[in-house]
């Protein structure tokens, strides 16, 4: 009779447990200013630009891509993925990557790049719409 109350209780804190690590593990911020990524720690999705003068380096040995981003005040971070380049990555206006800082670089999990062409179809809409008027 105890020991199925003690498997029970077991089974509701594991249940509890794994519910407060899937709500922290969602529960990713976005951050705009790199000197605050390198400073937490944390995993973040950090918004930016490349850094095109820099350009990219692809390693086919080890699969990983590796870039500079920089966020609006001119701070710059080394961004390593492991995968390779994601489409769109040379046109793209801004970047979104998924990851944590640590040992002088970003390591991304995730890399989402926003098409200049999507936005530019938008704009010529707003734009036609607002010189009708």
């Amino acid at each position: 009779m105890k020991n199925k109350y003690i498997f029970g209780g077991a089974i509701i804190v594991l249940f509890l447990s794994l519910m407060v690590y899937l709500f922290t593990q969602s529960n990713i911020q976005y951050e705009e200013d790199f000197a605050v990524v390198k400073a937490n720690g944390k995993t973040v999705k950090a918004t930016g630009q490349w850094v095109k003068e820099k350009n990219y380096e692809v390693n086919k040995e080890q699969r990983t891509f590796s870039f500079y981003l920089a966020d609006a005040k001119g701070v710059e971070m080394k961004v390593l993925y492991n995968g390779s380049i994601p489409n769109n990555f040379e046109s793209a206006v801004s970047v979104v990557v998924t990851g944590k800082y640590e040992n002088g670089q970003f390591h991304a999990r995730d890399i989402l790049t926003k098409c200049p062409s999507k936005y530019e179809e938008q704009y010529e809409e707003v734009k036609t719409t607002t010189s009708v008027m």
